[in-house]
């Protein structure tokens, strides 16, 4: 079997980073959702939160730490059958989001916490003091006061995914990471293997150049 040139490779390396964009933007966007709820939850049901619920708060912290400490690649492989019973197969980069988005979840639901348990208590008890009901304090106080740690967790998080989406390649995942394994690794083509490596640091560069603005603009604006 001849090898594929690096510089005859971008059709294939075109198709790859646009199953990793799609897997990542979809995950990323569910991710956030599941995220921002997590945090909220863990936040406001705390000992030192707007509605304490020791129970539910030990119950959800303990979920979130255990698909926290699982490995990615092992996470992948558990949820094959998971992910083949929602979408309908276990491969290809639509199957990819199942994993992803379970497994960052726990990961930005902290961050979120995190950010929320940093706002400043006096302003939280301003607005219990004009009357304001907890989902109003959450909307109104909570997530504004912490917007600049919550881009910054996201962009982490995107960074986070982008590097989950290559890890799916082990098991058909489509992508970069697919792409590397099927005509890098498998084929002894280091040259191939390190353009997606490239494309993949070059996408991670991005994220993280366009979080940094959002910050700097927000802070700029304060």
């Amino acid at each position: 079997m001849n090898k594929l040139q690096w510089y005859d490779a971008f059709p294939e390396v075109w198709e790859a980073t646009l199953e990793t964009l799609y897997m990542v933007a979809v995950s990323f966007l569910l991710t956030i959702v599941g995220g921002v709820l997590v945090g909220i939850v863990l936040q406001l049901t705390s000992p030192s939160g707007l509605w304490p619920r020791r129970t539910l708060n030990t119950v959800l912290g303990v979920i979130v730490n255990l698909f926290r400490s699982l490995p990615f690649l092992i996470l992948l492989i558990a949820l094959i059958g998971f992910t083949r019973f929602v979408v309908g197969t276990a491969i290809g980069p639509t199957a990819a989001i199942v994993p992803l988005t379970i497994g960052a979840i726990p990961f930005f639901g902290r961050i979120v916490e995190s950010a929320l348990r940093e706002v400043p208590r006096g302003r939280v008890e301003a607005a219990q003091a004009m009357g304001a009901t907890n989902l109003q304090i959450v909307r109104k106080v909570l997530l504004p006061e912490a917007l600049s740690p919550l881009i910054a967790g996201a962009t982490l998080t995107l960074v986070l995914l982008v590097g989950y989406s290559a890890m799916a390649g082990v098991i058909g995942g489509g992508g970069l990471g697919d792409f590397a394994i099927v005509y890098g690794y498998q084929r002894f083509n280091t040259p191939v293997l390190l353009v997606a490596v490239v494309v993949l640091i070059v996408m991670v560069q991005i994220v993280q150049s366009i979080g940094d603005l959002m910050i700097r603009r927000l802070a700029h604006r304060r």
